[in-house]
């Protein structure tokens, strides 16, 4: 053969061999969301409540965001915002009744078009056919905790038995173990259903978690003063407005012997529809436990006072809520043991996220929805072996926004010029230098379920400074440095003129920078009204 000749072949072949290498290497990326997963039920966060020592895993093997948060505090807008890379009112997902816009680029689909194999198991939460994806098995809506029902790529919509969490973890693993093409990078999101309401925990759990007691948060008794309309007229206190049957687990024959009237139109409803779902074994198990707690209390009713009401409500929620936690973070630690043994945890990305905080008693509230911590900061780790430090903390102002564009750049994708997200990679790799100071944050749904008025603010790791409008006109600061809890709105202290004037300016320049803008506050006011989603006039 001709030297030369054979140079060039043995040349070629090396450089092939280089480039499928190095194609290879691109990492996987495991992007794992729970629903309504408050940060102050981790205990990489706070060991008060809850240990999740799977979860924590990703911390310790990875970085924990601290000050990790999102641009609208619900879940099908926070999902769209994470999809997207995009603000609500550019993608069109403002609530929870306006539609996505599905001609918008989503990262799923630039993933796939480079190369990545894509799936996703458990719940997306609005559509039932996601782009970008290879395989889906995706819950209609909210789904049910019991016998689940599932959107299938390939199959149609079928019936599942068991319970949803360990029935979306089963999904997960089994499509990395026989599904996955080991030729490819893999992106997979394993999204699960728990924690979000109505808090059906498995068997297993809610055996043991009904027979605990839960530390009171300091502010379960709060009662807002020094602060704005919205705080005191919001509709989400344990006490007035968590359901007795569909959340706090009171059968409806409870609550006609004891003479209670259902909080809402879909209490009772609730009850029934998520236990109609169970087998006889299911629902046996449910009600050797259940029923003896129903009996409790109907001895204990005539004798308790709304203070002995708030004390019980808050265990039964927490019982619950963190019941059913303890199955993800099972689930959560399944799938990295699966990585571990399978040899892929070393080229893996792991990324553990909510689609917002919750309440857990706070304030007295459940839910979300607001500006304030438990429901404006989300719980973030995220685990990049070789890349990212071990038990490493990050204090910077992130958001869901940032997530597109932070996967997209991890697999060496460039991101559209019109996703507003950051990436978060140069942190990851320790350099915190040159991020952004502030977010921006602007919630719509209003008037509707829960009652939280609409409003926008910019953050900073210092102060919050957020805007109530639509038929009120009311500003709140809160000093985040010196007011942890939130219990006090300092606008209008004259020591904080300074501050406000600053942050005013700021968020004037955060609303440009985001195209977000009073003219588009009205149209979407006028939209609701057009659709009948609000009356003309505001209120219920």
């Amino acid at each position: 053969m001709n030297i030369k000749y054979f140079l060039i072949i043995l040349f070629s072949a090396v450089l092939f061999i280089s480039c499928t290498e190095k194609k290879q290497k691109r990492p996987n990326i495991l992007f794992i969301m729970s629903d309504d997963h408050a940060y102050q039920a981790i205990s990489a966060y706070d060991t008060s409540l809850i240990r999740t020592p799977n979860i924590d895993r990703i911390a310790n093997e990875g970085m924990l965001f601290s000050n990790a948060c999102v641009t609208n505090s619900i879940c099908a807008p926070s999902r769209a915002v994470i999809l997207t890379g995009k603000h609500s009112h550019l993608n069109g997902k403002i609530d929870n009744n306006f539609p996505f816009d599905t001609t918008q680029m989503t990262f799923p689909q630039l993933l796939q078009q480079n190369g990545y194999q894509t799936a996703m198991f458990g719940k997306l939460h609005f559509g039932n056919n996601p782009k970008g994806f290879d395989e889906f098995k995706i819950l209609p809506g909210q789904g049910v905790y019991y016998n689940p029902d599932f959107i299938t790529k390939k199959e149609g919509q079928k019936n599942f038995v068991g319970y949803v969490t360990d029935l979306i973890t089963d999904m997960t693993i089994n499509w990395l173990d026989k599904e996955r093409d080991a030729d490819k990078p893999f992106f997979l999101a394993y999204l699960h259903k728990a924690p979000h309401r109505e808090w059906l925990p498995a068997e297993r759990h809610f055996k043991e978690f009904t027979k605990r007691t839960f530390r009171e948060p300091e502010t379960l008794f709060d009662n807002y003063e020094g602060r704005t309309t919205a705080a005191h007229t919001a509709e989400m206190n344990l006490l007035k407005h968590m359901n007795w049957s569909g959340d706090s687990k009171l059968y409806p024959e409870t609550l006609i012997r004891l003479g209670i009237t259902p909080t809402t139109d879909w209490d009772t409803l609730a009850h029934r529809r998520e236990v109609a779902r169970q087998n006889p074994e299911q629902r046996a198990a449910w009600d050797a436990v259940y029923g003896p707690m129903n009996e409790d209390f109907i001895k204990r009713y005539p004798d308790m006072n709304q203070e002995d009401l708030m004390h019980w409500r808050y265990q039964r929620y927490m019982q619950d809520y963190l019941g059913c936690i303890a199955s993800v973070d099972e689930g959560v630690g399944q799938v990295l043991d699966y990585l571990e043994k399978s040899g892929l945890a070393e080229n893996t990305i792991v990324i553990y996220t909510s689609d917002q905080g919750f309440y857990l008693g706070e304030h007295g509230w459940f839910d979300k929805r607001f500006i304030y911590n438990e429901s404006f900061k989300t719980p973030l780790l995220v685990k990049w072996p070789g890349v990212t430090k071990p038990g490493s903390k990050n204090t910077n102002m992130v958001q869901n926004l940032d997530f597109a564009q932070t996967i997209l750049d991890a697999a060496g994708i460039k991101a559209p010029a019109d996703m507003q997200g950051e990436s978060l990679v140069h942190l990851l790799k320790g350099h915190n230098e040159g991020f952004r100071e502030a977010v921006y944050y602007h919630y719509y749904e209003y008037p509707a379920v829960h009652m939280v008025k609409r409003h926008y603010g910019i953050v900073t790791e210092e102060f919050k400074l957020f805007h109530f409008y639509y038929d009120v006109d009311e500003w709140e600061l809160i000093d985040r440095k010196k007011d942890p809890k939130e219990m006090k709105n300092v606008y209008n202290d004259p020591a904080y003129a300074g501050v406000v004037k600053e942050l005013k300016e700021k968020l004037k320049e955060l609303r440009v920078k985001y195209k977000d803008s009073e003219d588009l506050d009205k149209h979407f006011i006028d939209l609701y009204k057009e659709k009948g989603f609000i009356p003309s006039k505001g209120g219920k």
